[in-house]
């Protein structure tokens, strides 16, 4: 769109630029000096392909080279064109293709993002025609003209700008309102998962316990147990359990030991194949512990990703510590 605009815009551009240049050439009566009405054309023309071109291809904003030449053109061609023709041949309709060619000058500045530049072209016109035929016949000739274009281009150029900023700014809100519904999705699905698990893991120990009124055997008391710890580890380290992790997690409260797991977010930003290493490596921690109580913890630090203590069960002190492992965030 945006490109299609422009190509647009530059044919407009380039179109009037040859209009008003054969105006210049199509004089009804012979100036005094051709040359110098030439040389206004050419130098109009130059100054219009450069302003228009020149950068064109990765930026609105027209190169500060081609401004300059834009308004040394400005200066240079009502004083060509004028010089060329006698006093009372200056008003001529051929005489005065200069005022909208110079007023194109403007608004090609204006448009490529030089407004300064583009209103001193306007005040040199206006200065320049009423220098050489008076500033009344100047307005009835075409100054009101160019006046009239630079204003709207501005216009247009600054409504544009906003258009183009509310545009910008709703795509942001769309793209953060569709991160969020795609984070719902998600959190959705991560719920399904987590009851259809919980249901799978809890649903026949409560079958049974509501079947036999509560009534159960020490095996299924212990499946209870199980059931329950599964659940909140679940709940409380999703991110650290794989079906390894989980399989070792069951033989050691099996074996009567007590297994805590926490999650405080140490395997955010780690990537996947990094985290996948680390739950196989916890996985093969605790099939080698023997604690009566083991805490498994993936706080928040910048070089261990999950901690692994044991203690003993009727120690207090840090000799009751007999197991240490800290998993590191990145592979050694």
């Amino acid at each position: 769109m945006t490109r299609t605009v422009r190509s647009m815009t530059t044919a407009l551009a380039l179109g009037f630029a040859v209009y008003f240049a054969a105006r210049g050439i199509g004089w009804v009566d012979q100036p005094s000096n051709p040359l110098l009405m030439i040389a206004g054309i050419l130098l109009f023309l130059a100054a219009m392909l450069v302003a228009v071109l020149a950068g064109a291809s990765h930026s609105v904003r027209m190169p500060l080279g081609a401004t300059l030449l834009a308004t040394v053109a400005a200066a240079g061609v009502p004083s060509l064109v004028s010089l060329s023709l006698e006093a009372s041949m200056r008003g001529a309709p051929f005489a005065t293709w200069y005022i909208g060619a110079t007023g194109l000058l403007g608004v090609v500045c204006v448009v490529r993002r030089r407004f300064f530049f583009g209103w001193l072209i306007l005040g040199i016109l206006a200065l320049s025609t009423w220098a050489y035929m008076g500033l009344d016949r100047a307005l009835t000739l075409g100054l009101v003209g160019s006046i009239t274009w630079v204003v709207v281009a501005q216009v247009l150029v600054l409504f544009w700008n906003r258009a183009i900023r509310d545009t910008e700014r709703l795509t942001d809100v769309q793209r953060g309102v569709s991160a969020w519904h795609a984070s719902q999705l998600v959190r959705q699905r991560e719920r399904r998962v987590r009851t259809q698990r919980a249901l799978v893991i809890a649903g026949p120990v409560l079958s049974r316990t509501v079947a036999t009124r509560g009534e159960i055997t020490e095996q299924e008391r212990l499946e209870a147990r199980l059931a329950e710890g599964t659940l909140r580890d679940e709940l409380r380290g999703a991110s650290l359990i794989n079906d390894a992790v989980r399989s070792m997690i069951k033989d050691a409260r099996r074996r009567g030991s007590v297994v805590s797991v926490f999650d405080e977010g140490g395997l955010e930003g780690i990537d996947e194949e990094r985290a996948g290493q680390i739950r196989d490596e916890l996985a093969a921690v605790l099939a080698s512990a023997h604690s009566d109580r083991v805490i498994i913890r993936a706080g928040r630090d910048d070089t261990n990703a999950v901690t692994v203590v044991g203690r003993s069960a009727d120690g207090e002190s840090e000799d009751a510590v007999d197991l240490w492992h800290e998993i590191r965030r990145v592979a050694e």
